[in-house]
């Protein structure tokens, strides 16, 4: 029976509906209906719109298919309905009669998709997440790996200066973290409920609509009805962070492809990553790679498509928005795919050290070094690079490398070179040179590699089990304060104290309740401490005191404090987390705040651990 059939006294022509039905792909949205439908259906009994028997009726009813999607995710395409909204009532009805009718009290198809596809977008967000720390973890393995191992770099896609392959690697790690911020503001922009706002100008029954939001998982409920059910900006959000971090992938393809050709021959594939010709038996081609980049444009479309089916609708739905399923469902899990498939790959990938060392010597590549020694002959640098570039252009002539002309013929040149430029144009030396900050040399890419690990592990907290604290969590941490300071571990707190640092916490969950919290305070000097870390005894064990310590090392890197200092009785938990021993004298922030207070500050049997950043 049609959703909406009264209305009318002659059914839809059969070239109608085929045109016109979105079950097709719209099924995909199951689960996320069903537990739209269910939260719906509790709203509806705490509003006495529904019996008790009828909310269980109904509860039990979908908690069946729930199951049923869960084993068969393609159920719906067995049927010839118009839609999932109409699917699932079909559903309902079948099982249980009547009372299916009654959950539609109050909403409407528009307010209910645009739930659907919000809980459907949170979903695979925070897969797309995890996906991406995947593949930032593998690739700072091939970083780990070949930290040290020279390799060729390239402006222009000419010979330019020697890079170090491990610092290769980390710029396209920079690139995925900024992926993962993108992903997280969007998911944050995205994490409002629209259920409730009926067909466009809100509902009619009387649901808190709060309440219905976080019981979908939802931080809060939107606060327009007409942008509720016509908002689409979180699915280019996501169309968005799609795009742009297809394009890092599809760089770090064109590299990859180049480095493995046989004009490069720097990177080699293993068989399990290739395919060869059916005509050419001696191929060995980056297939997987080349499909990275090549997923990219249709990625690009998606976006650029659904900006275009929204440029010019006027509020509030129309049937346009249907189209807004089918490219972006394939764009994410194409992305995903992607993603996944580079963390497949770099393992398999490795780098033919000894040609791609001698490559890095090529193109007078150690033209910079030579310009820099002759500024540190006292030259000025535009006229070192002068003088630079006509030795350069001398050497090509004689066909000859840089380090192969003679001191006399160096001298024709500039009087002030002497022997001592030899060790300067060695490849090692130029590398070496490089150690600031973003440098290539092994020093800044062993520092970068460590920067990397640390940002790894508190993306991958946060990702899990702990994240910022709310107001709302201020009873929970006050009883986890109250707890260890009963114990004697902690100082106690009270609760007017947490409300007012509630920003520098952060809480740990297991199934949704706080079971864990740590606090970043920073003193005016510009240290910072963690305290006040404690976990109930039944969430110890599992890795949520290391994941506390870890967001908050992020958020103290983030604010640009240098220095982590803890005082603890159990100095081995952050020695394993990379704290290394300090005494209290040099941490006189510390003794003045809080140890000149303390009833044991004459038999201390804390010690005291720094983290430099």
């Amino acid at each position: 029976m049609s959703l909406w059939g009264g209305r009318f006294s002659e059914p839809s022509a059969a070239e109608f509906k085929k045109f016109n039905d979105s079950l097709a792909f719209d099924y995909q949205l199951a689960a996320y209906e069903l537990q739209a439908s269910q939260a719906w259906a509790q709203a509806l009994a705490q509003a006495k719109l529904l019996s008790d028997a009828e909310a269980r009726q109904l509860s039990e009813a979908l908690t069946e298919l729930q199951q049923a999607i869960a084993a068969n995710p393609e159920l719906p395409l067995q049927s010839d309905e118009e839609d999932i909204h109409s699917w699932v009532e079909a559903q309902l009805i079948e099982k249980i009669g009547a009372t299916a009718k009654r959950l539609h009290t109050g909403r409407s198809r528009n307010d209910l998709v645009a739930t659907d596809l919000r809980l459907l977008c949170k979903a695979l967000g925070h897969q797309l997440i995890d996906a991406n720390l995947a593949a930032i973890q593998a690739l700072m393995q091939f970083a780990e790996r070949y930290q040290a191992a020279p390799l060729p770099g390239y402006t222009h896609l000419q010979r330019a200066q020697p890079i170090m392959a491990g610092h290769w690697a980390l710029a396209y790690v920079q690139m995925l973290q900024r992926d993962v911020s993108r992903l997280k503001e969007s998911l944050q922009r995205l994490d409002v409920c629209p259920l409730g706002s009926g067909a466009l100008a809100g509902t009619t029954a009387p649901i808190d609509r709060q309440a219905l939001a976080q019981n979908l998982g939802f931080r809060d409920a939107c606060e327009n009805s007409l942008d509720g059910v016509s908002d689409r900006d979180f699915a280019l959000d996501l169309l968005h962070c799609a795009s742009t971090g297809m394009l890092h992938l599809s760089r770090l393809a064109e590299d990859v492809v180049f480095y493995c050709s046989g004009e490069s021959g720097c990177f080699a594939m293993s068989d399990r990553i290739s395919s060869g010709s059916s005509l050419m038996p001696q191929k060995k081609n980056p297939d997987l790679f080349e499909l990275l980049r090549g997923k990219t444009g249709r990625v690009l479309g998606h976006q650029q498509a659904l900006q275009i089916t929204l440029k010019g609708l006027p509020l509030a739905y129309n049937k346009d928005l249907q189209e807004d399923k089918e490219g972006l469902f394939d764009a994410l899990h194409t992305y995903l795919q992607c993603l996944q498939m580079l963390s497949f790959a770099m393992p398999e990938l490795s780098v033919n050290t000894t040609h791609a060392a001698q490559q890095a010597t090529l193109g007078y590549s150690n033209a910079t070094e030579l310009a820099d020694y002759l500024v540190g002959k006292g030259m000025p640098f535009r006229d070192a690079h002068h003088v630079t570039g006509a030795v350069v252009l001398y050497a090509q002539q004689q066909k000859q490398p840089l380090e192969s002309l003679t001191l006399a013929e160096f001298t024709e040149f500039s009087e002030v070179i002497d022997d001592d430029v030899y060790q300067v144009l060695e490849l090692d030396y130029g590398m070496h040179q490089r150690a600031a900050l973003g440098g290539t040399a092994p020093a800044a890419v062993k520092l970068a590699l460590k920067h990397a690990n640390d940002w790894l592990h508190a993306a991958e907290a946060a990702s899990k089990h702990v994240r910022q604290a709310r107001l709302s969590d201020a009873d929970k941490i006050c009883d986890l304060i109250a707890y260890w300071a009963h114990q004697g571990e902690n100082l106690p707190r009270d609760k007017a104290d947490v409300l007012q640092a509630i920003q520098s916490f952060a809480v740990a969950e297991l199934d949704g309740e706080v079971v864990g919290c740590a606090a970043l305070y920073v003193y005016s000097t510009g240290l910072a401490e963690i305290r006040s870390l404690g976990l109930f005894p039944q969430a110890q064990g599992k890795g949520l005191g290391a994941e506390l310590v870890a967001l908050l090392l992020w958020r103290a890197r983030e604010l640009g404090i240098r220095r982590t200092i803890v005082l603890t009785r159990v100095p081995e938990f952050f020695t394993k987390l990379n704290f290394r021993l300090t005494v209290k004298e040099k941490l006189p922030e510390k003794v003045m705040k809080d140890c000149e207070l303390c009833p044991r500050r004459h038999n201390c049997d804390e010690t005291a651990l720094e983290y430099l950043l």
